[in-house]
């Protein structure tokens, strides 16, 4: 079973296409587009668990240059 969340971030000033570029690159990434609003990115991920979604935030998504913040948001499927 997998799971999926997006992924919105907050870039720093002139970043977010790199970012979401540098996000869209990563395996666990299904896309990542530059969106206006109080995010700069807005990610959906892909994983076996929830630890894993969380492990790609803190350990892929917040390693790439530019990220300032990021707010995992689980999807839930009723």
């Amino acid at each position: 079973m997998s799971v999926s969340a997006y992924i919105l971030i907050q870039a720093s000033v002139g970043t977010a296409v790199d970012v979401a570029n540098a996000t869209a690159d990563l395996d666990e990434i299904v896309s990542a587009e530059v969106a206006m609003g109080p995010y700069d990115v807005i990610a959906r991920a892909e994983a076996t668990s929830m630890e894993d979604l969380g492990q790609i935030v803190v350990h892929a998504v917040q390693g790439i240059a530019g990220v300032e913040r990021t707010l995992l948001c689980p999807i839930v499927r009723i």
